[in-house]
C-alpha cells in the first residue's frame, strides 16, 4: 500500500466510513485521493525545525533534497 492510498484510507476513517466501504463497486477511500495528494503535497518542503532535527543526522541539504524527492516518490506511486 501507497502512502498516498494510506493517506486517503485514513481521511475516509476520519470521515466515519469503514475502509471497506465501496460505491458503484469501486473503494470509498479512492475518492479521498485527491485530498491525499494536496496534503503531500503541502508537505513537501520540510519546515526549519524538521531541517534543524535532519541536522543531528545528516548534512542539511542533502536531508531537505531526500525529504523532498521521498514526497515526490509517494506522489508518483499514486
Amino acid at each position: 500500500m501507497t502512502p498516498l492510498e494510506r493517506a486517503a484510507r485514513a481521511l475516509c476513517r476520519l470521515d466515519g466510513h469503514p475502509e471497506n466501504a465501496t460505491m458503484d463497486r469501486k473503494p470509498l477511500w479512492a475518492d479521498y485521493l485527491p485530498e491525499a495528494r494536496a496534503v503531500l503535497q503541502a508537505i513537501r518542503e520540510p519546515s526549519v525545525s524538521m531541517l534543524s532535527a535532519a541536522d543531528r543526522h545528516d548534512k542539511r541539504d542533502a536531508s531537505a533534497d531526500a525529504w523532498r524527492a521521498m514526497i515526490d516518490a509517494a506522489l508518483a506511486e499514486g
